[in-house]
């Protein structure tokens, strides 16, 4: 706020004389200091203002992500990142994740980048959008929507959006529902790319990896949403597991104890052997290395979607999340 918004009138009676006269300027020389505090309090402000990024948009935060997630469908042809293109993005997430907007949009803009906040018009909270700047190649490589409102706590990532449908709305239900979270989209269909290419979740190679791979660094735990069909080799509504590490947080445990709660049928990976385990998942495994909490969630279609089950499962997700985001605090 400027000191133009204070409508503010001081009326002075020169008549009274040299008393009068005397307690005005002390009055006006008191103005003048609380002027000089605002100031201070302004350019604090604008300093603040500058560390936003440049670009800003009044989106439906839904209809954003859900779009970008469903041009995977066309199954245009992917190719990942080179060495130097993947590391640029990684140095430009992690100064966003600093909080240094300035110099993630200078790295970010060198491999066609960059960084939009965004005010949803139905919550009004607002993320910061990594997304290439226009469509093509690039625009393949998926997209990161930090929570601009609260500092980061947890992750959600969809590495298959359309070839595992549903992922993709419930990532953005859990963005939406639990504060101090950022959401990692894959941008291509898991089939898109020569060989396995385009499957994000087993390549390291990927923008995806090197993402999720920085939040992992600060120690950010992380949700994986994956689908699967259901069959008599798996009887299961969801299968939870920690990827390549065999042990399970406790975390864990109580969303397992949640989904059984609400009557879904879960296989435990690290208590029981699971089909879907994720145990060569890249992601798991970097997790592994970097210290951070990492859950493989395979999710039955029932539970995913508009499927039966799809609340109670996402319901559970949330708590879970909640766990994290209180923790934090």
């Amino acid at each position: 706020m400027s000191p133009a918004d204070f409508h503010t009138s001081l009326k002075i009676d020169f008549s009274r004389g040299i008393t009068r006269s005397s307690l005005s300027l002390r009055m006006l020389a008191s103005f003048g200091m609380m002027l000089a505090l605002l100031g201070c309090q302004v350019t604090r402000s604008e300093g603040s203002e500058a560390e936003r990024p440049k670009l800003r948009e009044l989106v439906n935060i839904d209809d954003r992500i859900l779009e970008y997630a469903k041009e995977a469908a066309s199954r245009a042809p992917y190719a990942p990142p080179g060495d130097t293109a993947r590391e640029r993005l990684a140095q430009g997430v992690r100064h966003l994740l600093n909080g240094d907007i300035g110099e993630a949009e200078r790295r970010l803009a060198g491999v066609g980048f960059q960084v939009t906040r965004l005010t949803d018009t139905v919550s009004g909270r607002r993320y910061d959008e990594v997304a290439a700047r226009k469509p093509g190649d690039e625009a393949r490589w998926g997209r990161l929507y930090v929570s601009a409102d609260a500092a980061l706590r947890w992750s959600v990532q969809v590495p298959h959006p359309v070839a595992d449908s549903g992922t993709e709305s419930l990532g953005v239900r859990l963005l939406e529902e639990v504060p101090g979270g950022a959401l990692v989209v894959a941008g291509a269909h898991r089939t898109a790319g020569r060989g396995d290419a385009a499957d994000v979740a087993h390549r390291t190679d990927s923008a995806f990896h090197a993402i999720v791979t920085e939040t992992q660094k600060k120690g950010i735990p992380g949700v994986q949403l994956h689908g699967f069909a259901k069959d008599s080799d798996r009887p299961f509504d969801a299968i939870l597991s920690t990827g390549a590490t065999r042990t399970a947080p406790m975390e864990a445990a109580a969303l397992a104890d949640r989904m059984q709660g609400d009557r879904l049928r879960v296989c435990r990976g690290w208590s029981k052997r699971c089909p879907l385990e994720g145990t060569t998942n890249a992601q798991g495994k970097s997790a592994k290395r970097n210290g951070a909490t990492f859950l493989h969630v395979e999710l039955a279609p029932g539970a995913r979607g508009g499927g039966n089950d799809a609340d109670e499962a996402a319901m559970a997700l949330s708590g879970l999340l909640a766990t994290w985001s209180d923790a934090g605090r």
